[in-house]
């Protein structure tokens, strides 16, 4: 048996470190977390020094039998888990645990970290073990029973002021609050018009476009030119001014430095793979892990990227230097700075041993090692790897120029700008991303090499209408990035803020935009109206830097559990009694029951937030939150049911709107609002009908015959009026998956044809 046992958390992990050690290691792994909270009320005892009753994962128990075992034979136990909070604390877990087995009598125990999986890295730290950290130790615990406390304290208080099922947490819910605050700016914002004015130019041999900027001799502002007649008279003014020329008046040029960005942290890597690979941030800390763990790269095991949850920008004085001589011999001498780019790290509790999340070495070049990686993988290592290799290249030049072009004696002036990259730089490998840019706002804009006096064609003054835009929905980067500017959370917890958010359906991802939810919208209303102080931003980021100051021993962790524990208790103790229901569930509106004449307000419901009589269960008056006014039922003009004659009406359910019978219950007869669509094929089945595209109750698009229910033909792809060129049978249609694209096939259950075809041709 071996007589040195070494724990880390990933099994993966594990199998690679065994083979580094050699055979007097034995390398077990606790599959993260040993011991957590008992998920009961008084787990963390608020009377006796903030005392926690811990119990085992169920789930890994074997594995703690499996340690157990391995370490009875074993001298010495080296605790490898991450380098960080939660790992400090799984070494401590285990320690407890096996104290109270009486397992480390006459063994030595040591505490060993390293920031990447490479034999280098992990002999090293072997070779010089450390103790156990006991201030990240304590750092983790108060994070865990703060979390504990407010989720234990403030869910309860939801079920009863709003629904079953919710929760509140600590940093989950200023998370919220920033969407819910992002969405009421949206709903809040007046677009206001406004029309641009731009010349369509020539000269030497190139077309470009200049934006007005003087008219009349009065400088010209978003708005200033705010309506269709304005602007047409404006362009008007404009053409017969220039009579089709346009004079240089002055000229602009300048030349700027483009610093690279500094290596990858964690938010930093979440959000540049949410805008370049569209990873969600759970999806990418995934990923990072394998490549961090180990890969096997042509028989040799290793761990590709340093450890990924970090916020320091260092990169070691090995690491740099490996990366400076690759670049000199990819990219040449010129594009390697004469010292070291240097980057300063923001945060206050970086720790200066960890490193930013970069290669375990520059030499695996992407493309050499991409036929060992998952595609996910090797975008993952190929956007880390640029990044690493640009941050120690030389800046970029830029050069920048502006013209300015001008009729009737400077009284009317247009203005060009563009760019040229002078000197690529660090460009030549990697340029960062940008929130919510537009297409084509990166792109570089060349002007011809013109000269003060010279004369240029005018061909067209362009007018285009515009309207201001509100604020964007938070996306995954940019709600990153925000929880990182104002201090909620720290990056390895970012994840899972925001699955947290969605599992809770407080929030929805449409498009890649996060919603708030009707019960996102009530239970942040709630918490911001009656628990303020603890989902505002700066109370939430204080309490982190609390949390940091107690990592890094300067502050004890008992005295920060009491000054938040009693006055956070007794308000929640008041509000249970002080909180009706209906004062959280319920928003008054300066409306009237059409019914009874009683106060109407929004309420929420089992689907969502509606506009009720308050008056309720004795007036049941009700409609949808968007619905327009209305005191009579909307009937359907000209039409009657088709089984009793009786007039039709428009109606709603959880599923929409829709046209019904006013004969109801006695008929039930009912139609979808949206028509079908005619797809112009012929059914194959009866032959005598036509395939209707339409949507079923739940939303999905559906094809069937229009003789429905004499002819029961139905599909769900697009059908298209082509014979199976392998069958014969009288139609294909239209599938289009991420593995083939845009596919013919045929929809014959014996036959498989498929055929791939162009977007163009499927549209």
């Amino acid at each position: 048996m071996s007589k040195n046992l070494v724990i880390v958390e990933s099994p993966a992990k594990a199998k690679t470190i065994e083979k580094y050690l050699g055979k007097d290691f034995q390398v077990l792994a606790s599959y993260g977390h040993v011991r957590d909270l008992v998920p009961k009320e008084g787990a963390v005892d608020t009377q006796n020094d903030f005392a926690m009753k811990y119990e085992i994962v169920e789930r890994n128990q074997r594995h703690i039998q499996a340690i157990t075992k391995a370490l009875k034979p074993a001298d010495t136990l080296y605790l490898a888990t991450d380098p960080d909070r939660e790992g400090e604390a799984i070494s401590w877990h285990l320690l407890e645990l096996l104290n109270d087995k009486n397992l480390l009598q006459d063994k030595v125990v040591h505490r060993v970290a390293f920031h990447e999986i490479t034999k280098k890295a992990v002999t090293e730290a072997i070779a010089a073990p450390s103790e156990l950290n006991y201030d990240l130790v304590h750092a983790q615990q108060a994070r865990r029973a703060l979390d504990y406390l407010v989720g234990f304290k403030l869910s309860p208080l939801l079920w009863k002021k709003i629904r079953r099922g919710l929760s509140a947490g600590r940093v989950q819910s200023p998370a919220l609050r920033l969407i819910v605050e992002r969405e009421l700016q949206i709903e809040a914002f007046k677009t206001r018009e406004y029309w641009s004015v731009d010349a369509a130019v020539f000269a030497l041999e190139q077309a470009f476009k200049a934006k007005l900027t003087h008219f009349s001799g009065e400088k010209i502002s978003q708005f200033s030119i705010d309506n269709e007649d304005l602007a047409t008279t404006t362009r008007q003014i404009l053409l017969d001014d220039a009579n089709g020329k346009l004079t240089v008046a002055k000229i602009e040029k300048k030349q700027r430095k483009s610093n690279p960005a500094p290596p990858f942290i964690t938010s930093t890597l979440q959000q540049e793979a949410a805008r370049k690979l569209g990873f969600t941030t759970k999806r990418t800390m995934t990923v990072a892990q394998q490549l961090y763990e180990g890969i096997d790269v042509g028989g040799e095991t290793a761990g590709l990227i340093t450890y990924m949850r970090t916020d320091s920008v260092n990169l070691s004085k090995d690491a740099v230097d490996d990366i400076r001589a690759l670049i000199a011999e990819m990219y040449g001498e010129v594009n390697v700075p004469k010292e070291p780019n240097v980057y300063k790290t923001k945060s206050k509790n970086a720790q200066e041993a960890h490193e930013a999340v970069r290669p375990t070495s520059a030499r695996h070049l992407p493309s050499k090692i991409q036929s060992f990686l998952t595609a996910e993988q090797f975008k993952l290592y190929e956007l880390i790897w640029k990044r690493t290799i640009a941050c120690q290249m030389i800046h970029a030049t830029l050069n920048s120029v502006a013209i300015d072009l001008s009729c009737n004696d400077g009284m009317h002036v247009f203005r060009a700008t563009g760019s040229s990259v002078a000197i690529a730089g660090f460009m030549a490998v990697y340029l960062e991303g940008k929130d919510d840019s537009k297409e084509g706002d990166d792109k570089e804009n060349f002007l011809p090499a013109l000269k003060e006096g010279d004369a240029v064609q005018l061909n067209d003054v362009l007018i285009a209408q515009h309207f201001t835009e509100p604020p964007p929905r938070y996306g995954e980067a940019s709600l990153v990035k925000a929880l990182e500017e104002h201090g909620i959370g720290r990056p390895s917890t970012y994840a899972s803020i925001i699955s947290t958010l969605q599992n809770r359906e407080y929030v929805t991802l449409e498009t890649k935009r996060f919603r708030p939810t009707d019960v996102g919208r009530i239970v942040n209303k709630f918490l911001t109206e009656h628990f303020t102080k603890y989902v505002d931003y700066s109370f939430t980021a204080n309490l982190e830097d609390e949390l940091d100051a107690v990592a890094r021993g300067e502050k004890a962790w008992i005295p920060l559990m009491e000054n938040f524990w009693k006055p956070f208790g007794e308000l929640v103790i008041e509000k249970e009694s002080t909180v009706q229901r209906k004062d959280v569930t319920q928003e008054a509106i300066d409306e009237l029951c059409p019914q009874c004449n009683k106060a109407l307000s929004i309420r929420l419901g089992r689907n969502g937030r509606f506009i009720g009589c308050t008056d309720y269960p004795t007036c049941n008056y009700t409609r949808n939150l968007n619905d327009a006014v209305s005191n009579e039922p909307e009937l359907v003009e000209g039409r009657e049911c088709p089984e009793c004659r009786s007039p039709l009406l428009y109606k709603s359910s959880k599923f929409g709107k829709f046209i019904g019978c006013t004969g109801y219950p006695e008929c039930r007869y009912i139609e979808p609002i949206e028509k079908p669509i005619d797809t112009g094929v012929s059914c194959p089945q009866c032959t005598k009908g036509q395939i209707f595209k339409r949507k079923a109750r739940s939303g999905k698009i559906f094809y069937s015959c229009e003789n429905y229910p004499a002819c029961d033909y139905a599909l769900w792809n697009a059908p298209i009026n082509e014979p199976c060129p392998k069958c014969n049978w009288a139609l294909l249609t239209l599938k289009e998956s991420k593995k083939h694209g845009i596919q013919k096939i045929c929809p014959q259950k014996n036959c498989d044809f498929a055929e791939t075809v162009e977007v163009e041709q499927a549209e």
